[in-house]
């Protein structure tokens, strides 16, 4: 089962991960110090596949893609907002990691409630409560860059972009 980790409206990159941090590109450092400022035992609590819910503008501030890594580096399985900052999904997807926008499943949910989320059809199940929710899913051509493991996998599988 998968837990909720539940933040609020307009967390911004400098608070995903410190620029302190911002050092290096390896997704296990920065996975050290994710959320380290507001959620101090994220990094080490975290399992792989929980879920990442969070309010409105998730990811505004600087376009690094060092926020959305230090993230999957925590092994989160998908960040479900009721809205992200424009630079920060493009540089999700980027970089693999599943992003989804479903307010009413963000309203509806609290920290620490397991769920089940299906990437391929948008399905949530807040295990919790019993409640089912439906976002968009990833788009397919979406879809395959986070299968690859991002853009960069992606063009070396695919050999361009597609």
């Amino acid at each position: 089962m998968n837990r909720i980790w539940m933040l609020g409206d307009n967390v911004n990159t400098d608070v995903i991960i410190p620029g302190r941090y911002n050092v290096t590109t390896d997704r296990a450092q920065l996975a050290r110090h994710c959320l380290c400022e507001v959620l101090p035992a994220f990094a080490q609590e975290v399992r792989p596949g929980d879920v990442l819910m969070v309010g409105h503008n998730f990811g505004c501030g600087s376009s690094r893609e060092h926020a959305p890594s230090s993230i999957l580096g925590c092994g989160v399985k998908v960040v479900i907002a009721r809205s992200f900052a424009r630079i920060f999904y493009r540089n999700a997807v980027n970089i693999g990691l599943p992003v989804l926008v479903c307010e009413e499943a963000v309203l509806a949910s609290q920290d620490g409630q397991q769920i089940d989320v299906d990437l391929a059809t948008g399905v949530m199940r807040n295990l919790t409560t019993g409640q089912t929710f439906q976002s968009e899913p990833l788009a397919p051509f979406v879809a395959r860059i986070v299968e690859a493991g991002g853009i960069i996998n992606y063009i070396l599988k695919e050999g361009t972009l597609r």
